[in-house]
């Protein structure tokens, strides 16, 4: 498992245990438990291996066996996973797995709703840097598990001139013009615009990606039209309702934002056998 992730739950184990589990501790010490994780709703599961990785850090002897694997698509009552091992070692786990492992099945099931509205259309969902502080790196995973794409990972993976910068710079050209001559060449220049004017002139720009800020589909539609050679990607108010209509504007891409900042967790519970 990747060092940032397992840092995420070490933290998150001494958030949630930073002495002892005062209840657990003091009821059991060598007693062994089975149990399953259970689906309590419909969705896409994400973050399996994470919550795995949760109680292998506890204890390495337990057992975990992964019924359905990420990306899958689970029924109410359908079983996720299976657990074994020493009943202290899986209850001290228990919650943070599930805090971890719910947050990302809700992320993977709300990505895959976007995708499957935008159905055959050659449109792509992309994600945002709109994450929960410190755990970036599982949300856009669960994005990936949804059907989705990752946009840039971080502020240094690539260019992205937005108002402010093309405010403090002057003028969209001699933003890029800038960029141009400071950053590598692989690494991709995109330019956000609001109206049709600063469309007009990023296309004329050595930029590679325009991002469609809060623009109607009708304008959007026009710059599609109008578009000479970039990648377009439409932003700003991206609700499930709107998506489609967008898609069949022409764009590129849609990112939405609401994928990490407005995801409900998926209800899912571990039940002990008897």
């Amino acid at each position: 498992m990747n060092k940032t992730i397992d840092n995420i739950i070490l933290n998150a184990l001494k958030e949630d245990i930073p002495s002892i589990d005062v209840t657990t501790d003091n009821l059991f010490s060598s007693e062994v438990s089975e149990g399953v994780f259970i689906a309590k709703e419909p969705g896409i599961i994400s973050g399996v291996q994470v919550m795995k990785r949760v109680f292998e850090l506890i204890d390495k002897d337990i057992y975990f066996k992964v019924i359905n694997v990420d990306s899958t698509y689970v029924e109410t009552g359908n079983v996720i996973a299976i657990i074994s091992g020493k009943s202290l070692s899986i209850l001290k786990g228990e919650r943070v797995a599930l805090n971890l492992f719910q947050r990302m099945c809700g992320v993977a099931t709300l990505t895959n709703s976007f995708v499957k509205e935008v159905g055959n259309l050659n449109t792509k969902i992309l994600d945002t840097r709109k994450t929960t502080p410190n755990l970036r790196i599982l949300e856009k995973m669960a994005v990936l598990h949804g059907g989705g794409i990752n946009h840039r990972y971080s502020l240094s993976d690539q260019v992205m001139i937005k108002d402010n910068h093309i405010k403090a710079a002057g003028s969209i050209t001699r933003a890029v013009e800038i960029i141009k001559t400071k950053v590598d060449h692989s690494i991709k220049v995109e330019v956000e615009v609001e109206n049709y004017n600063q469309f007009l002139e990023a296309i004329k720009t050595e930029c590679d990606i325009i991002m469609l800020d809060n623009m109607t589909n009708d304008l959007m539609k026009k710059c599609v039209e109008t578009n000479d050679g970039k990648l377009l990607e439409a932003s700003g108010n991206m609700i499930l309702e709107r998506i489609k209509g967008v898609a069949e504007t022409g764009v590129d891409f849609i990112s939405v934002g609401a994928l990490t900042h407005s995801y409900r967790s998926m209800d899912i519970s571990l039940k002990f056998n008897k």
